[in-house]
């Protein structure tokens, strides 16, 4: 097997097949009736793979998983293009929020969004440690070890993080307009 191959095949093993039960879950709750879950996850095993050989993905379980979700969309797009699903099947898909009305889910969206490219504007030592400590719930020895660091590192370095996303959104709420 060449080196590249063999590298693939361990960060395959060691970034990827851990998340599997818990994507297939993900996706069996959002997409219960209308995409062929090992279909969708094999092809987003394939997607990710391919990606990896031509660039860095720092957060190789959110790529898969938006990749799924993605792929799982394109799935209930084409059976509704086609008339494979009816769409009573594809309400009973839960792709829309429908517990929320449309300001309320539009605000969380955008929210979501604000935060996900201020964990992006962080330097990478401090994304992965606030992305581990805050997102996944991993205390500061897990993290350490996870990394390969100091616990003394991930207190520094989760602290610059905090504050760095405390800035970030100080100034996004000095950029965004007047409310009434």
């Amino acid at each position: 097997m060449p080196p590249q191959d063999t590298e693939q095949a361990r960060w395959f093993a060691e970034e990827l097949q851990p998340h599997e039960e818990m994507l297939r879950s993900w996706l069996h709750s959002r997409f219960p009736s209308g995409c062929d879950l090992d279909d969708v996850v094999q092809e987003s095993y394939m997607r990710v793979l391919e990606a990896h050989k031509t660039e860095v993905i720092d957060s190789p379980k959110a790529f898969l998983f938006a990749t799924a979700r993605n792929l799982a969309l394109g799935q209930l797009r084409r059976r509704e293009k086609w008339g494979e699903n009816t769409l009573t099947e594809f309400d009973s898909c839960s792709v829309l929020d429908e517990s929320a009305d449309v300001p309320d889910a539009v605000a969380r969206n955008q929210e979501l969004e604000l935060l996900t490219q201020a964990i992006q504007s962080l330097p990478t030592r401090c994304r992965q440690i606030v992305t581990l400590r805050k997102l996944y719930g991993l205390s500061q020895k897990e993290v350490a070890a996870q990394l390969g660091i100091a616990e003394h590192t991930v207190e520094a370095q989760g602290s610059i993080g905090l504050r760095k996303l405390a800035e970030y959104f100080e100034r996004a709420e000095r950029r965004r307009p007047f409310r009434a």
